[in-house]
């Protein structure tokens, strides 16, 4: 018998002095214009593309679907289901208290971080796209207007053996050449042949001077007609991550990503403020209250965001507004389907200091087939003007790459 996540028992959602549900705050006026509408239903879908995509649907009394994405990863799909019960009967519109009201609910559950946040990222993203359809505008006129019509679009790069410098510097011009991107990135954390412990973080002198190299042909090699960046994925220890980004200077490096793990804020900030080598980081803190943090304490000199994960789209704008005090670029960790792809791009359209949007499935021969539209062309994606997120889902599409065993939600 499968469990009915709706119906779990959880004191803390049962009973809360905050409260924020329309009937409790008193928030049920009639609104006209066809803004009174209700939910009625939130479904999942996962695809199984090259992560485990969720797909969110909020459905409507008025017949309105919203679609949104929460950042891949075991359980978010039955997170979802469980906040259900929160928000049907609630009016779609209201889409900063809902958040906070599942934040609240959550609470006992872990809405702090994690992916209790990221399942809500879900729902917010599909509230966006919800809203933007009720009242007939696109999703980044919800948050204020556009400061660009076009968003930069950076791709993430492999190839076969993504430890030999000359095949990365191979891919980078192939990208840039034939794929149209004027914006790259290349893994470091690779094995170079000369690692002798794994677990101890420590970079040996061989292992700095391959790392080195990669960087060294693949900026060579594209000049001035990319930005190049590169990731460790927060592998070293912090030694390590100073003499990398020491020995990388000279190049023209665009930002070496996550060279330490993402814990301790204090051995972030000493890497970043050792090096002339920008740093960016951020995928893995969660909400504004996490990411302000890596700001004001100017540890980080690009934050990097990913929006199904962080929280949803006006998280990330809030996050957004918070570097803006402090001058620093938002580039938008991203490894989503179209639809968190295009989220992430009306948000980078809706802040003054968006810099790009990650791609990471440019190898994924049908990841644009999931939607009827085109989302990137040229190496940048054109923010809709259509209503919502301005992305039709193809159903077909999505029940033939769903993960095994998955159900397909509703039809609009």
């Amino acid at each position: 018998m499968a469990k009915d996540y709706r119906q779990l028992h959880d004191p803390n959602a049962e009973y809360t002095m905050r409260e924020l549900s329309a009937e409790t705050m008193g928030a049920t006026a009639e609104r006209g214009g066809g803004r009174d509408v209700e939910i009625t239903d939130v479904q999942t879908t996962m695809v199984d593309g090259n992560f485990p995509w969720t797909l969110v649907r909020i459905y409507t009394d008025a017949g309105v679907v919203g679609t949104g994405e929460a950042y891949w990863g075991a359980g978010v799909p039955e997170l979802i289901d469980r906040m259900a019960p929160f928000v049907i009967g609630e009016n779609p519109l209201d889409i900063d208290r809902l958040y906070e009201h599942l934040i609240q609910k959550m609470s006992g559950e872990g809405s702090v971080e994690g992916v209790t946040v990221t399942a809500i990222a879900g729902i917010e993203v599909a509230l966006h796209d919800l809203a933007g359809k009720i009242t007939e505008l696109p999703a980044y006129q919800l948050l204020g207007g556009k400061y660009r019509d076009e968003v930069r679009v950076y791709c993430d790069c492999h190839t076969e053996d993504e430890a030999d410098p000359e095949a990365c510097a191979d891919e980078a011009e192939r990208v840039v050449d034939d794929l149209g991107y004027d914006a790259l990135k290349f893994d470091l954390d690779v094995p170079s042949g000369h690692e002798k412990d794994r677990a101890n973080r420590h970079l040996r002198p061989g292992e700095i001077r391959h790392k080195a190299e990669i960087v060294e042909k693949v900026t060579e090699r594209v000049k001035d007609k990319a930005d190049v960046a590169f990731d460790c994925h927060w592998t070293f220890s912090p030694n390590s991550a100073k003499r990398l980004a020491a020995e990388i200077e000279e190049f023209d490096v665009w930002w070496l990503e996550d060279p330490v793990p993402p814990e301790n804020l204090d051995v972030q900030e000493e890497v970043t403020k050792s090096t002339l080598t920008p740093i960016t980081v951020g995928e893995n803190r969660y909400r504004v209250t996490e990411e302000r943090r890596l700001i004001e304490n100017q540890a980080v000199d690009i934050v990097a965001p990913d929006l199904p994960k962080v929280g949803g789209m006006r998280e990330t704008q809030k996050i957004a507004d918070v570097a803006n005090q402090y001058y620093i670029p938002v580039a938008m960790h991203n490894v989503s389907s179209p639809i968190g792809t295009m989220a992430s791009a009306h948000v980078g359209a809706a802040i003054p200091n968006s810099l790009a949007v990650e791609y990471h499935s440019y190898e994924l021969g049908w990841w644009s087939d999931l939607v009827e539209e085109d989302v990137i062309e040229d190496g940048s994606i054109t923010v809709p003007e259509s209503p919502g997120l301005g992305l039709t889902l193809d159903l077909d599409a999505v029940e033939e790459h769903m993960v095994e065993g998955e159900t397909l939600f509703d039809e609009a």
